[in-house]
């Protein structure tokens, strides 16, 4: 091959050298030309110039999706590969040569540069760096260099929104485009988007909201930097790495620099620089690019025009020749030549293509671009279709195409589902104007086209919708002129300037909109602020004035005045005391301020003390002395709830008239809490949940806030969540016992059913549930109070510290048949226990806490409510001679059912974990040392067990001091007797010996007293 460069003439430089222009400046000089551009947009752009200068009627546009064809037009308007590769033209121009080194369109470049010449003068247009190998590829070619008409510089790394004003934003893919264009929307009010992809009628009018100052901004492709000619003072960098049809690369400089180098126009400098997450460009990097000092192409990308048709295989066999000259490389297969060996495979296509004319009309049919963006494999599907209707029909299926385009004839959707519906017509549009491939090519040009158009509106429309708020492009404008903007407060706090909203006035804090968040939204800001002023004081004095009523504190600890935030809480020195901060602009100063603030603390103050009246009145008590005034102090605290084994030496210490005083104020001394009743109820809960949470850092906690619907919706217990923060089970009234939590009031109930279990002596009649006085059976009316499953009693008598020795039905229910002469018709004690009064029940807690620290089940109070019997027996553990009977009740013949075995419970002992395996049930006689500590700790609270080890503070078996049987001094007589109902080591009743006891002398027994009261009723019991 042989080439030669006479008559060429290249005009080499950077950019913004006048080289566009000085070629169409040429070329109406000729009496024919064509010129050749490497972007569709680009060519519209020429083709309007040369229209503009010689007449509509004198200029054709060739691309290969549009064709304007005036007949006998003089010039010709194409991209590249559109295109002749031999002319009778006087003139040819092709411009950005250096496109000839590109991986993905190169080739076609090089066949242009080698081969295509004009009569008269032919102009090869690009940059610097295409010198030498033009030289070397065509000897004789005449080389001139233009320089910048106005110098780049660097301005360095710059975020998105402080970017200046007429900047063009370069990314390189749409989902980047669309989300920066999105990002400077709402800061800048807008921005234009030109992508690669956009027909010529939606990048026109894009730009033209750009050039037209209707925006500020400019977001686009590398399309913008071959040759687009716009007002651009700055060019920032948002994506430094493109996909180059192979690959994911780093641009080189002379890349960089084409795009960079549309700052700046004529005459004017420009600047560039990089935003987002692209790293600043280094020293020698910038200096190359200011300087226009790139390394030169050293190969361009080549590709056979030498077809060999004579067979499928021939004309694959063809597209592998190697260059025939030094300077060339073989391009990599494009996507003709990908989609042809994708054909060569199909067996229909190897059917057709059996003729050199069919061959050649494949490859034609493969030239079909890939303007969807899809596999392939679907491409080269399309492209079988349109080959088989070209050999079997001679032209397409007009059918087929006329669906085809039917499906993107439609205007609905958002952005990019009217870019697919472009995508596809251009396809079509391309086949419509193949030379022979329709049989009424006109009319599908036209109807193409058209269809083109509406999507290209309506794509216009969508991405000025989204990208454009034309309210804040207005204001921008009244800004850059210097006007003065009016502002004015709506009555529900909307804040208009110059009629268009910009934000909202909530409480006393007033939020811009979207969209008018950057610098220049603090004029716009500022001019709202007038009108803010004179609202801010009249609303503070409307505050000051309003009832509580008008007012609500949030479980955020947010205080709202009519729905709109104010203030919120924080932590202080005293958890019933938050302080208050003001939610509020700076617009807030002087005497408003204070009123407001005062406002605010006597309403935060009145709805705690209303809210949690019974703490509130027990924190500022009078009455209260001594230890009694020290548990207040800690109830209040401890926000209404303690733990009895905490404080079971203060409560130990406490006097009666302590514990009256206490009782006044809502206090109950129940088996296992020290509680105030009133408070757990959802409204104190989740108020007191709020102020622990304040002290506590605890809003953000896991579980904050969860548990108080719970308790609204009347739940007794529920299953614990190892990932909430447990101190909120507590603050909203629940114990946490391991898997499931259960309400302390329920508790104390569960405690006045277990009590009189416990109590219970052989030979009396037996409550249900009771065994043998020492241990019990969980019954209905447990299940029912606490809501769960024998699973779940199980989980819980653990939790509070029982142990369960394990027995079978037949050993209990042969236990409990030795029981039987007991009179069935008396009352049994769980009866009576309901009819108490609530007053003596408490003073009964209260002996038997002083007797054995923090009381366990057995000398729990009984409960303020009478239990009520559940009706739902069948969620019940079954009792014990049930349990025998069911083996009994299985009729003959009948596979035996596994029978569990029956959880005799009893309060757990420090002993328990040195107990050797095997059972008991109340039949056997225990070991003595199983017996020691049995009876030392039945009146122990389990998993307490070491809080009562001081001297003359236990019960009398409990201390060395009393093997004898001698009773120990400062016991009362309700204590005694008690006891005197208990069993001792050898299971022999110890009444008679605590009764002879005879009664303390130093303080007579008041006949009003509980304990008058008590005793009277024990002595009914007794007849």
């Amino acid at each position: 091959m042989i080439v030669s460069g006479r008559g060429v003439t290249a005009v080499l430089g950077p950019t913004n050298t006048g080289k566009t222009h000085y070629a169409i400046e040429r070329m109406v000089a000729h009496e024919t030309g064509i010129i050749g551009l490497p972007l569709r947009l680009l060519a519209r752009e020429v083709y309007t110039r040369l229209v503009e200068r010689v007449g509509q009627h004198n200029v054709a546009l060739i691309t290969g999706e549009e064709k304007i064809t005036p007949h006998m037009a003089r010039f010709s308007v194409c991209t590249v590969e559109a295109m002749p590769r031999e002319t009778r033209a006087s003139f040819v121009a092709i411009d950005e040569v250096q496109l000839a080194g590109d991986l993905e369109r190169g080739h076609i470049f090089t066949d242009r540069v080698l081969h295509l010449r004009g009569r008269d003068e032919t102009l090869l247009l690009g940059a610097g760096t295409m010198k030498p190998i033009l030289e070397q590829m065509l000897p004789g070619i005449h080389v001139i260099e233009r320089p910048r008409l106005s110098q780049l510089f660097y301005s360095g790394s710059k975020k998105i929104t402080r970017l200046p004003q007429r900047t063009a934003i370069v990314a390189f893919s749409a989902d980047e485009v669309y989300a920066i264009a999105e990002l400077i929307r709402r800061q800048r009010g807008g921005a234009a988007v030109v992508l690669g992809a956009l027909s010529p009628r939606t990048r026109n009018a894009q730009v033209a909201l750009y050039q037209e100052g209707d925006v500020e901004y400019l977001v686009a492709t590398d399309a913008i930097g071959m040759g687009l000619n716009l007002d651009v003072d700055h060019v920032a960098f948002a994506q430094d790495r493109k996909f180059d049809g192979f690959q994911f690369r780093n641009l080189n400089p002379a890349e960089l620099a084409q795009i960079a180098g549309r700052a700046g126009r004529h005459l004017r400098d420009g600047t560039f620089g990089v935003t987002g997450r692209v790293d600043p460009f280094d020293e020698e990097l910038v200096e190359r690019i200011e300087t226009h000092q790139f390394d030169p192409v050293k190969v361009l990308q080549w590709r056979t025009t030498r077809f060999d048709y004579s067979s499928l295989q021939s004309l694959r066999l063809s597209l592998e020749a190697v260059p025939p000259i030094g300077g060339l490389t073989r391009a990599l297969p494009a996507v003709d030549q990908q989609a042809l060996e994708h054909l060569s495979r199909y067996p229909d296509i190897r059917e057709l293509a059996t003729t050199p004319q069919r061959v050649e009309k494949l490859w034609e049919a493969c030239a079909l671009p890939d303007y969807r963006r899809i596999t392939p494999a679907q491409h080269a599907d399309l492209i079988s279709t349109l080959y088989a209707d070209l050999v079997r029909r001679g032209t397409v299926n007009e059918d087929f195409m006329a669906d085809q385009v039917r499906r993107a004839d439609r205007t609905d959707g958002e952005i990019d589902t009217l870019s697919a519906r472009i995508a596809q017509i251009r396809t079509w549009t391309y086949v419509s104007n193949r030379p022979g491939w329709l049989a009424d090519p006109t009319h599908w040009q036209e109807k193409t086209r058209e269809i083109e158009d509406r999507l290209s509106d309506a794509l216009h429309e969508r991405l000025t919708k989204r990208f454009v708020d034309r309210r804040t492009s207005v204001l921008m404008k009244r800004l850059r002129e210097n006007a003065m903007l009016e502002a004015e407060i709506s009555v529900n706090g909307d804040v208009f300037v110059e009629g268009h909203h910009v934000g909202q006035l909530a409480g006393f804090r007033f939020t811009l909109v979207s969209g008018t968040e950057g610098p220049d939204a603090k004029a716009v800001q500022a001019a709202a602020q007038k009108a803010l002023a004179l609202e801010f004081e009249a609303r503070a004095a409307r505050l000051h004035a309003a009832g509580n009523g008008d007012l609500a504190l949030g479980s955020d600890g947010t205080v709202r005045w009519l729905g709109d935030p104010v203030a919120r809480l924080a932590a202080s020195d005293h958890i019933m005391r938050p302080r208050v901060i003001l939610l509020s602009d700076e617009q807030l100063t002087g005497n408003a301020r204070d009123h407001v603030a005062a406002r605010i603390e006597r309403f935060v103050n009145h709805h705690i003390a209303t809210v949690l009246k019974p703490l509130d009145d027990l924190s500022r008590a009078e009455d209260l002395q001594g230890l009694a005034k020290g548990l207040a102090f800690q109830l209040v605290e401890n926000l209404g709830v303690l733990f009895r084994r905490d404080v079971a030496d203060d409560v130990k210490s406490l006097d009666q008239d302590g514990r009256a005083s206490m009782r006044k104020h809502g206090i109950r001394f129940g088996a296992y809490h020290i509680f105030m009743p009133a408070l757990l109820k959802p409204a104190p809960a989740e108020l007191i949940t709020l102020l622990w949470a304040l002290k506590n850092d605890g809003l953000d906690k896991p579980g904050y806030g969860d548990l108080i619907p719970v308790l609204a919706a009347g739940r007794t217990s529920v299953v614990t969540d190892p990932s909430y923060e447990r101190t909120f089970y507590k603050l909203a009234g629940f114990r946490f016992l391991g898997k499931r939590a259960v309400r302390i009031d329920i508790l104390e109930r569960l405690a006045d059913l277990i009590r009189p279990l416990l109590q219970w002596k052989p030979g009396t009649p037996r409550p249900d549930g009771a065994y043998d006085g020492r241990r019990f059976t969980a019954t209905t009316a447990m299940l029912s109070i606490l809501g769960a499953t024998p699973d779940d009693m199980e989980e819980i008598l653990k939790g509070l510290g029982y142990r369960a020795d394990s027995v079978t039905a037949e050993e209990a229910a042969a236990f409990l048949a030795a029981q039987a002469p007991a009179d069935a018709g008396a009352a049994a004690p769980a009866d009576t226990a309901g009819e108490q009064d609530a007053e003596a029940d408490e003073a009964q807690a209260d002996a038997a806490e002083e007797t054995a620290g923090e009381a366990p089940a057995a000398e729990a109070p009984a409960s303020e409510t009478p239990v009520e019997e559940a009706p739902a027996a069948e969620t019940a553990e079954a009792p014990a001679a049930s349990e025998a009977a069911a083996p009994e009740a299985a009729g003959e013949g009948t596979e035996p059912v596994e029978v569990k075995p029956v959880l005799l419970w009893r309060p757990g002992s420090r002993h328990d974990n040195q107990r050797q395996g095997g059972h008991r049930h109340g039949g056997e006689r225990p070991e003595r040392g199983e017996r020691r500590g049995g009876d030392r700790n039945r009146g122990q609270q389990a998993g307490e067990r070491g809080e009562r080890r001081e001297g003359g503070r236990g019960r009398p078996d409990q201390n060395r001091g009393n093997r004898d049987g001698k009773p120990q001094g400062g016991n009362r007589p309700d204590r005694n007797e008690q006891r005197g109902e208990r069993n001792d080591r050898g299971g022999k009743p110890q009444q008679a010996k605590f009764e002879a006891r005879p009664p303390r002398k130093e303080k007579p027994i008041d006949p009003d007293s509980p304990f008058a009261k008590l005793a009277a009723l024990k002595e009914q019991l007794k007849k």
